[in-house]
């Protein structure tokens, strides 16, 4: 069966994967188990490390219970003592947050825990085009314009390198708590009353800003009882602890496993309302998250409506909720209509000016770009190419505001601070960054970033690799295998999903082409069949079967009918022997 002639036009084959073992191979044979824990769990546990201090079990269960003292984040006590204050004083509170999914879910997390404590607060949310990311003088501008003039401003995933901006509220007169998780300045901090951030000094460094948020709510009641129910925030938390691509680690993981678990009896009508029309069935995982609910909320921010998925998450009305999901829904597609313009226009700067053999990053800009989408694409042009990547849209005024994603071993903070003569501002996360600048410096930005990536990497970092847990065979995977598996959720950064891989697979029928380039395919391995998706496995050739395969695994639920499912990363001709 020949499958060449798959290939759109616009794609680019980037480099082969190498595929290689994560530590000592396992190849699995029957069902054979350590104690009551099946011997394949155990492999793929321990061959990402235990954190200290843990057992495999505790790890397999994760216990609220054994959640650490919010108070050994730097700067709790100040903003309990703080907060506290206020709620006696009965003061004006206004909440400022970011646009993105973990900022929204912080505003909605704060505020529920703010009123629980008898405060009525307002909230304010930056638009991304005319006003940028976090605290900025033309958001603020419009903030104190937009209501009464707040006697304490409470940040939420902004505000930790805001020095000026928290210069100019205090000079009002104007108290700020700045409860955030970015990367401090390493000299300078700004002059609030509690700076709320595990990155300035602990072990927590991995929370999200609703990580944080939900820490603070647990100090605040280990101080003072209120209504708040903490468990019924955890839904929310474990959506932005997903969403923002932090490291599923330690009380990560505990969070979004407990909060996985409460999302389809959640009573928020916004996150009940998205599921509903996403499809979801009653059961939550990682993915459902990360590629149905997380979207939608972003897309909101991205076409510069934040306030709607604010509002989404916030309505006590149903009927509203199901209106404003709808809403959500239509930005996403809107989002999506953008996102292939710029793959399209990217793909074909590619093709003319690119060497993925060459270049070790990629740097594109245009005028036409929607500011809003720029992230996604620099995120599947990375992980194409497996090369740091920026991707950035130019206002009419020639001014660039651009994402950046990265690969392992180039942080991307690094690289902006050795290239910042070149740039207006940047920063963020090692992986996931922004930055400003003029058009006329794209190049030099470009190949200063080359060469620090140069410098500070080798060969071998720069290649990419397909890393890989355990060689399977189908008639070892059944949904008693799926069982076992889900003890490791939840997915994400730190606790990737296991890949596998099968040998000498074929077609048992020719693909079936869906959207957006997805293939399905029913695969067969000697006398045994399962079902597999290829995201975007029609952009490039196939190599004509028997296959190798690399792959995940996925609970499929459709008309109350459960299954599972393959997931292929990758595909090559399989090499006998």
């Amino acid at each position: 069966m020949s499958l060449h002639g798959l290939a759109s036009d616009h794609f680019m084959r980037a480099l082969p994967f190498r595929w290689i073992p994560r530590g000592e191979p396992f190849q699995t044979h029957g069902n054979g188990s350590a104690g009551s824990i099946p011997a394949i769990l155990e492999h793929l546990v321990l061959q990402r490390g235990l954190p200290a201090g843990s057992d495999l079990e505790s790890f397999l269960n994760p216990r609220l219970r054994d959640l650490a003292d919010p108070f050994l984040i730097p700067g709790m006590r100040d903003a309990v003592e703080r907060i506290l204050l206020a709620a006696d004083r009965k003061e004006t509170v206004c909440i400022y947050g970011d646009y993105d999914v973990d900022g929204v879910t912080s505003i909605t997390l704060m505020r529920r825990i703010l009123r629980s404590y008898g405060l009525e607060p307002r909230h304010f949310i930056p638009r991304r085009g005319p006003e940028g990311y976090g605290l900025s003088i033309a958001a603020l501008e419009r903030c104190m314009s937009d209501g009464p003039k707040p006697d304490l401003l409470v940040t939420v995933d902004c505000g930790t390198v805001s020095i000026n901006e928290v210069a100019m509220l205090r000079s009002q007169g104007i108290d700020v708590v700045i409860v955030d998780h970015h990367e401090p300045l390493p000299n300078a901090r700004p002059d609030c009353n509690a700076l709320v951030n595990p990155k300035c000094g602990t072990e927590f460094t991995y929370l999200c800003a609703a990580g944080v948020t939900f820490k603070l709510g647990h100090a605040l009641l280990k101080t003072r009882e209120s209504s708040l129910d903490l468990k019924e925030l955890l839904d929310l938390v474990a959506v932005a602890t997903i969403s923002d691509i932090v490291p599923m680690i330690a009380e990560n993981r505990l969070l979004v496993r407990h909060g996985l678990k409460r999302l389809p009896l959640t009573l928020n009508p916004g996150l009940k309302a998205l599921q509903e029309i996403t499809g979801m069935n009653g059961h939550a995982t990682s993915m459902d998250v990360g590629f149905r609910i997380g979207p939608r909320i972003n897309a909101a921010g991205r076409m510069d409506m934040p306030e709607d998925a604010l509002e989404t998450l916030n309505t006590d009305c149903r009927r509203l909720a199901l209106e404003l999901a709808q809403k959500l829904d239509a930005y996403n597609r809107e989002r999506q209509t953008h996102e292939n313009l710029i793959r399209r226009e990217a793909s074909e700067m590619l093709a003319r000016d690119f060497d993925p053999q060459r270049d070790p990053v990629i740097v594109l800009g245009s005028r036409s770009w929607h500011h809003g989408v720029v992230g996604i694409v620099a995120s599947r042009l990375m992980r194409q190419f497996h090369k740091p990547t920026f991707v950035i849209a130019i206002d009419s005024e020639g001014i660039g505001k651009g994402s950046g994603r990265s690969i392992d071993g180039v942080s991307l903070v690094d690289a902006i601070q050795h290239c910042n003569d070149h740039l207006l501002a940047g920063g963020g996360h090692a992986m996931a960054a922004g930055l400003s600048i003029h058009e006329d410096k794209l190049d030099a930005f470009r190949s200063h970033f080359a060469k620090f990536v140069l410098e500070t990497t080798n060969e071998e970092q720069r290649r990419p690799t397909l890393t890989y847990d355990a060689e399977i065979t189908f008639d070892q995977l059944s949904l008693e295998f799926l069982a076992g598996y889900d003890l490791l959720q939840p997915f994400g950064n730190g606790n990737p999903q296991p890949v596998f891989i099968a040998r000498q697979v074929g077609l048992s029928r020719p693909p079936l082409h869906m959207k957006n380039n997805h293939l399905r395919f029913m695969l067969r391995q000697g006398y045994h069949e399962q079902d597999a998706v290829f995201f975007g496995g029609g952009e490039h050739p196939l190599p004509n079967p028997p296959w190798d395969i690399a792959f995940t695994i996925d609970r499929n639920t459709f008309r109350g009918r459960t299954t599972l499912q393959l997931i292929i990363q990758d595909v090559r001709a399989n090499v006998p022997g």
